[in-house]
């Protein structure tokens, strides 16, 4: 397992956005746009049952997230891992991360069941640090 230092951890707690990738079936690389998360031991990001991510991710949990600096875009922390997906907490996820890039609270849509992604990083790399 390899760990992100303080200096890294603070742009996954700021509101930067982070890039995810996830494999395809065919395995291509599918990547999205994500509000990400770090609770000192997992990074996080949340999405929603039925999307790509989630497909991808039950099929092959490897999962990679480059998350970059808004300030500085030569700064950044790349981190790879094994996924595990729930649900428990996941509703408290999304607002949290909503809050922390909109100021506002996450407006729920009908019939969405929110999932929570988290994974330890297994390789790190980054730069600017």
């Amino acid at each position: 397992m390899a760990a992100l230092t303080e200096e890294q951890a603070r742009l996954l707690q700021e509101p930067n956005f982070a890039t995810v990738g996830t494999l395809n079936a065919d395995g291509s690389s599918q990547l999205t746009i994500v509000w990400i998360d770090w609770d000192g031991e997992y990074v996080l990001f949340n999405t929603a049952a039925g999307r790509a991510k989630p497909r991808n991710l039950e099929r092959d949990p490897r999962v990679s997230a480059l998350i970059l600096d808004r300030e500085d875009g030569y700064r950044w922390v790349a981190a790879r891992g094994t996924a595990e997906l729930k649900t428990e907490g996941a509703d408290e996820h999304i607002d949290k991360l909503a809050r922390k890039y909109t100021g506002e609270g996450w407006q729920p849509k009908p019939d969405e069941q929110r999932l929570v992604v988290r994974f330890r990083p297994e390789h790190v790399s980054a730069y600017g640090f």
